[in-house]
């Protein structure tokens, strides 16, 4: 193959989508799938607009994948990425915590600039957003 210079092409490597679960969410999500009858479900993992900071993270149980979605499997969990999140979610660790003052999944984000007190919102730092001062009213 060569470009109209004369060039040959240089196939640049894929790169790789990387999602990362720590033991203690995958042992969660594990334990989700098989209370709710459905072990064979992959988890969704998407960002959309909102949220105190301007993005937020959501995950939903699904039985297929899209066309276009990032698959990926980490710790035995399918984990599905549609490409537009798929951009803001590359390196993230998903993880769970359980305390007597909230649980819940939260996830740790190397792509936002900054992050909402709550954990569920965030900003990059190309986004007009307003910076979250961490007093957000999400929980």
């Amino acid at each position: 193959m060569s470009t109209v210079t004369g060039e040959p092409l240089v196939e640049l490597p894929v790169q790789e989508f990387v999602l990362n679960l720590t033991d203690l969410a995958a042992v969660k999500i594990r334990n989700i799938l098989q209370e709710r009858g459905v072990p064979d479900h992959g988890l969704r993992v998407f960002v959309s607009g909102g949220g105190c900071s301007g993005m937020q993270y959501g995950m939903a149980l699904e039985s297929q994948v899209s066309e276009m979605d990032q698959v990926i499997q980490v710790r035995g969990i399918k984990l599905y990425v549609d490409p537009a999140s798929a951009e803001y979610l590359d390196g993230a660790t998903i993880d769970y915590e359980d305390n007597l003052m909230s649980g819940g999944f939260r996830i740790s984000n190397p792509n936002a600039a900054s992050t909402c007190k709550c954990g569920q919102s965030f900003r990059t730092s190309g986004s007009g957003a307003a910076k979250s001062s961490g007093g957000c009213g999400c929980r």
